[in-house]
């Protein structure tokens, strides 16, 4: 076998179905996109997942500040990705008040 043969590609080039993103600049570029549509305050990203097109991102926002902050109503945003950690898309899936959401599956509660 000659030098190369058998490599499907250089190492150091990601193929045309790779992210070119990581996990970490895809939870950022999320964040930073809900925040700019919504004009909400994200608190961060809950679930990151790689996906044929690029990434889907979870997000947690503020949706409304109360007094006390215990009282605050809190969403999830789903964010869709592509490879290079452009947005294609977002959804809520849920809001809850702080601190009633238990796990992923819960549900929406509003």
């Amino acid at each position: 076998m000659t030098a190369g043969e058998g490599r499907e590609r250089p190492v150091d080039e990601p193929s045309d179905d790779e992210p070119e993103v990581s996990a970490a600049e895809a939870a950022d570029a999320a964040i930073e996109a809900i925040g700019d549509l919504t004009g909400k305050d994200p608190i961060g990203a809950t679930a990151v997942k790689p996906t044929e097109e690029g990434w889907l991102v979870e997000v947690e926002v503020v949706e409304e500040k109360r007094i006390p902050s215990s009282a605050d109503l809190l969403a999830l945003y789903e964010v869709d990705l592509d490879l290079d950690g452009t947005l294609l898309s977002y959804n809520r899936t849920q809001r809850y008040p702080r601190g009633a959401r238990i796990d992923g599956n819960s549900g929406d509660r509003r």
